[in-house]
């Protein structure tokens, strides 16, 4: 009976001693966790904003006629760079010659009458000094020299608009420039203001238009008074940079009310006509943050709901902390608010970490997975 009891006793000490190891077990703390760190350190960021850009020539004009006719003549060859005044196209002159000639020689018959009429009104008045003419007579001599003055400033208006259409009838170019491929061929007729000739556009200097937020524009406007040759990079649509230094032409009048945006233009040298009217490409502007900034590797920080954060060691713990960040630069990215240079930053490992975690330095990576060890078994 007494070992019966005894026998029980000692079963139930053993499932409590065990009970106990087990509780024991639980309630100890996790080991800590292996971490690679690293230490933030100041460099030099020199970091750009990009803008998608779009090439635009800084003087461009649509040619059209203000007369009326055929294209008797094109005078220049397609895509070619012309002169200032030299004549692209002519269009049917004759009835405008012959329009200017008669405008002429109306003058020429108004300028007589006005002779012959200032004739007879000196006639008559020195008969009227002389009593020898009825004053009727002499108003009438008056009269008929003031309408042959009309006349003559009617007919000088006819020759000036006639020689105006006459000029008209060879569309000439407005300034130096690259000019396009033909929107007529000879034979063609136009029409006045409505018909699209051809086009004409300067190349160097040439421009990139951006459109930037409103917030930017404080920016824009120190840029404008002062800005070096690396403030503006421009790379081209296949890749390539553009080794020429660009610098603000003007900045729009006004803001869009409705997007809240407003429009920047930045002048480039195009002397070996690289850039085209219309070309698209992504303009770099340095950013007002660039300098000395804190720098860490990229793969250190983390994304919570859109915000940031890495660990650091202090010790034999990780605190997590939240950062602002900066552009990337490589592997590397800068902290523009909440890190200081030398604070130790865990690299590898975080990702079991919470905050306030035991941590011992390590090489995470190379250690195994729990189902790895099982499956090794």
């Amino acid at each position: 009976m007494n070992i019966k009891y005894l026998g029980l006793t000692t079963a139930v000490s053993l499932t409590l001693l065990a009970s106990c190891k087990q509780k024991a077990q639980q309630n100890a703390a996790p080991p800590a966790t292996p971490v690679a760190v690293t230490e933030a350190k100041k460099a030099d960021a020199v970091y750009y904003d990009p803008f998608q850009g779009t090439v635009v020539a800084l003087n461009s004009v649509e040619l059209r006629s203000q007369v009326a006719g055929f294209i008797t003549g094109i005078f220049f060859k397609e895509g070619e760079v012309v002169p200032k005044g030299k004549e692209l196209y002519e269009i049917d002159r004759r009835k405008y010659i012959a329009a200017y000639e008669q405008a002429k020689a109306n003058l020429e018959s108004a300028n007589a009458n006005l002779v012959k009429a200032q004739k007879d009104a000196d006639r008559y008045s020195f008969l009227l000094k002389q009593d020898a003419v009825a004053r009727q007579t002499y108003d009438q001599a008056v009269a008929a020299l003031a309408t042959n003055q009309a006349q003559v400033s009617v007919a000088k208006a006819g020759v000036l608009s006639a020689k105006t259409d006459l000029s008209y009838s060879i569309i000439t170019a407005p300034f130096t420039g690259r000019i396009g491929i033909s929107q007529v061929k000879l034979g063609a007729q136009v029409t006045p203001g409505t018909t699209l000739l051809n086009t004409i556009s300067t190349e160097n200097p040439i421009a990139v238009d951006i459109v930037v937020n409103e917030q930017d524009l404080p920016r824009f406007y120190a840029y404008q008074k002062s800005s070096t040759d690396s403030t503006f990079r421009l790379q081209l649509s296949d890749g390539t940079q553009y080794n020429k230094p660009g610098k603000i032409f003007a900045i729009d009048r006004g803001v869009n009310n409705q997007t809240g945006s407003i429009k920047v233009r930045v002048e480039f040298p195009n002397d070996k006509d690289v850039l085209k009217d219309g070309m698209s490409g992504v303009l770099s502007v340095l950013n007002n943050e660039s300098g000395e900034r804190v720098q860490i590797p990229y793969k250190a920080v983390t994304e919570q709901m859109g915000e940031y954060f890495v660990f650091i060691a202090t010790d034999t713990v990780a605190h997590q902390h939240k950062v602002m960040i900066g552009p990337r630069i490589k592997d590397q990215i800068v902290i523009l608010h909440g890190l200081n240079a030398g604070d130790k930053i865990i690299t590898d490992g975080f990702q079991r970490l919470k905050d306030g975690g035991k941590i011992t330095l390590g090489a995470p990576q190379q250690q195994t997975a729990p189902g790895a060890k099982q499956q090794a078994k």
